[in-house]
């Protein structure tokens, strides 16, 4: 049997090591961003004194609870730049860490249903193509040649008018991605702590020493916040805030069927988008729901209405079954951007803020996270994403350019 293919590695999933007194860089958090955090450090600069700390289980947050997507199509030079960087890296992560992520480029496809949506839409494609970025767009037919499933019908509310079309994107298996960066870290030397909960830190002077957790203070030389959901309740333990707000997400997967959906379509306008798994269970979501929580579950209205949406975009689906729903906890700044970079507090580093955006950035923002700590600067992909744009005023809004938040 291919290497690849075998289940994952068991001592470092299910092993649970005692925490060292202390560690060059400590990352509170072990999903996606973590654990390629981590596999970065290792890999690209050599630091391997590196835990990881969970306080559930390895990638178990949103890196389990996210709907696999993975494209970058996004409008801003900034936004298309890591996004696009993370791609790029996720084309070969297979071979580079020797794991089987089943990462399938199908495509995405992004409806236009008004000619407001049109015009958004050629902008997008047009800035997508002098950032280097593979992008098209397609008329109604076109549209329905790449999935001939799209009811294209000129009678129903929402008419499709065309699309935007990045063929490079696609979808991967988000458990098998975080147990590749896992079981490549852990061989490199870093420690993955579970069941180990950060309740504070500790400090000389201005400068971070440590982290008080369920299992004890932990020493370390730096540290990096990498908790997607609640990087505002530990930034508050560390004496400073950061402009984000957290709010439920959720998406649903209906039963198994015969794989009929080939591609991946987003609906801006009437808030949907859907994929079909490997296994054949449709993979439905929208947008985030609009009030602040950390329950990681959502509105019944949304489920309802996104499920609405997709019938009436795919006929087809109308006799599809509800399997499971499920909801993860995202943080969103003030322009649906990331904030990756230094802190106030010497040698703590903050990542978060990347809305929905999280799990297609995974290999990026690993990559530039690590040269972030490892050299105490910003790399040139995240300087622009950095806490003072706050300050400054120099945002960099992705609102209109996201597709359903995603």
């Amino acid at each position: 049997m291919n290497q690849r293919h075998l289940p994952p590695h068991p001592d470092f999933l299910w092993d649970n090591p005692e925490p060292k007194s202390s560690y060059d860089v400590v990352i509170v958090g072990a999903g996606g961003h973590g654990l390629a955090t981590a596999y970065y450090l290792a890999k690209n600069h050599g630091i391997t004194n590196v835990a990881v700390l969970e306080r559930g289980w390895l990638a178990g947050g949103n890196m389990a609870r996210n709907t696999t997507i993975i494209r970058s199509n996004y409008l801003w030079d900034e936004s298309a730049a890591i996004y696009e960087h993370a791609l790029k890296l996720w084309e070969g992560l297979e071979d580079e860490l020797d794991y089987d992520i089943f990462f399938s480029q199908r495509g995405v496809l992004n409806l236009a249903h008004t000619l407001q949506d049109v015009r958004e839409s050629v902008r997008r494609v047009e800035a997508n193509r002098l950032n280097g970025v593979d992008a098209e767009w397609l008329d109604p037919q076109q549209v329905q040649e790449v999935c001939p499933i799209v009811n294209i019908a000129d009678d129903i509310r929402y008419p499709v008018m065309g699309g935007t079309y990045q063929p490079r994107a696609g979808i991967a298996k988000h458990d098998w991605v975080a147990w590749a960066y896992a079981r490549r870290a852990a061989e490199l030397g870093v420690h993955l702590i579970q069941n180990c909960e950060v309740t504070g830190f500790t400090f000389d002077g201005d400068r971070v020493t440590g982290v008080e957790t369920t299992r004890g203070r932990i020493g370390a030389g730096k540290v990096a916040l990498a908790a997607a959901g609640h990087t505002s309740v530990l930034t508050e333990l560390a004496g400073f805030r950061v402009p984000i707000q957290s709010h439920p997400l959720q998406a649903l997967v209906s039963e198994l069927h015969e794989i009929i959906h080939p591609t991946v379509v987003m609906s801006n306008h009437v808030h949907v988008y859907v994929s079909q798994a490997h296994k054949g269970e449709l993979v439905m979501g929208a947008g985030i729901d609009s009030y602040n929580g950390y329950g990681q579950r959502g509105s019944f209205h949304i489920i309802e209405h996104q499920m609405s949406a997709a019938v009436e975009l795919f006929p087809a689906f109308s006799r599809a079954h509800l399997l499971r729903t499920w909801g993860g906890i995202v943080d969103v700044t003030l322009d649906a951007s990331p904030i990756m970079g230094l802190t106030p507090v010497d040698q703590l580093y903050v990542n978060c803020g990347w809305g929905t955006g999280g799990f297609k950035a995974v290999p990026g923002a690993g990559w530039a996270y690590a040269h972030t700590i490892a050299h105490d600067d910003p790399h040139a992909l995240n300087r622009p994403f950095s806490l003072d744009r706050f300050v400054t005023g120099a945002l960099i809004d992705e609102h209109g350019a996201a597709a359903v938040a995603h």
